[in-house]
C-alpha cells in the first residue's frame, strides 16, 4: 500500500510541447498547394476570357459557305468550331434522331422549358456529302414526329447555323440507346450509323457511298412550321467564375501561413520559458 502511495504521489511527467520543426515541411507543402491552385485559376480566367471573345467573334461574324466534302478533313475544331455556314440541304425526315437535351449554356433560351430533346436530322447537301443538323428543342411528349408534322421541311432547305463537333463522352453519360432513337451525346457519325447513312445502300438519302460530316450543325434557320423543332440563335453564356475561385485558393493560403506562424512563434516561446 505505502508502495501504490508512493508512486501516486509522485508527479506526472511534464508533456513537452511539440516541435514547430516537425511539421514546417508538410506546411510548406500544403502552402505551395493552395498558391498552386490558385495560380492555376488565374491560368484558367485567362483561357475562359480568351475562349469567349473567340466565341462571341465567330457567333457575331456573317456566315460562309458551308466548306464541300473535300475539304472537311482541313477543317480544324479548334479554329473552326462556332463559325457561322449557310448552304442549301434536303433532310431526311424518316430518319432523324433524338438527342437528351441537358442544360446548355448556348442555348438560354430553352433552359426553362422542361426536360426534352435535339431533333438531329441528316441532309444532304446538293454537291454530296451528309450533315446531321441539330434542327432544334422538342420537349418530352413531342418527341414523335407524328405530333409536329407540320415542322418537316421538305426539298431543298437554305440552311443558317453554327458549325459543331461531336460531345465528348464522359464516366456519367449513360449509354446510347439507338434501338429506341435515343442518344446522350451529339454524335453525327453514331447517329449516321444507326441510321445506316452514308452506306451506299442505294435508298432515299443516299444513293451513293456518301460521306458523312465530322462535325454537325446547329440551325438558326430556317424556323419550321408550328415552332416545333426550335431552333434558336446560339448565345454565349459560359460561366467566368476563376477569380472567385482563386481568391479562395490564395486566401486558404494565407490562413495556413498565419496559423502556422503564430502557433510556431507560440510552441517557440513556451520551450523557451521551459527551459530556464
Amino acid at each position: 500500500m505505502q508502495l501504490q502511495a508512493d508512486i501516486n504521489a509522485q508527479p506526472a511527467p511534464r508533456r513537452q510541447p511539440r516541435s514547430w520543426l516537425g511539421l514546417l515541411v508538410p506546411a510548406i507543402l500544403a502552402f505551395a498547394f493552395l498558391i498552386g491552385l490558385g495560380v492555376w485559376q488565374i491560368e484558367r480566367k485567362a483561357w475562359k476570357e480568351g475562349l469567349i471573345a473567340s466565341l462571341t467573334e465567330r457567333l457575331a461574324a456573317p456566315p460562309m459557305a458551308l466548306p464541300g466534302a473535300s475539304d472537311w478533313p482541313q477543317l480544324d475544331r479548334a479554329a473552326d468550331e462556332y463559325r457561322h455556314v449557310k448552304f442549301t440541304a434536303a433532310f431526311d425526315n424518316s430518319r432523324e434522331a433524338l438527342v437528351f437535351a441537358a442544360a446548355s449554356a448556348f442555348r438560354p433560351d430553352v433552359a426553362d422549358l422542361g426536360p426534352g430533346y435535339w431533333v438531329f436530322t441528316p441532309a444532304r447537301l446538293a454537291g454530296g456529302g451528309i450533315v446531321m443538323i441539330n434542327r432544334g428543342f422538342v420537349p418530352d411528349g413531342r418527341q414523335d414526329p407524328r405530333t409536329r408534322l407540320s415542322g418537316e421541311l421538305s426539298g431543298p432547305v437554305d440552311i443558317m447555323g453554327a458549325l459543331r463537333w461531336p460531345d465528348a463522352r464522359h464516366w456519367f453519360t449513360p449509354n446510347d440507346d439507338p434501338a429506341h432513337n435515343l442518344w446522350f451525346t451529339a454524335d453525327p457519325a453514331s447517329m449516321a450509323a444507326a441510321k445506316g447513312i452514308g452506306q451506299g445502300n442505294g435508298q432515299g438519302l443516299d444513293p451513293g457511298p456518301d460521306e458523312v460530316a465530322p462535325f454537325y450543325v446547329e440551325q438558326e434557320t430556317p424556323v419550321a412550321p408550328g415552332g416545333l423543332p426550335q431552333p434558336g440563335k446560339l448565345v454565349v453564356e459560359l460561366p467566368d467564375n476563376h477569380l472567385q475561385y482563386a481568391l479562395t485558393w490564395f486566401g486558404l493560403a494565407a490562413v495556413l501561413a498565419g496559423v502556422f506562424i503564430s502557433w510556431a512563434f507560440s510552441s517557440t516561446r513556451r520551450g523557451g520559458k521551459n527551459g530556464t
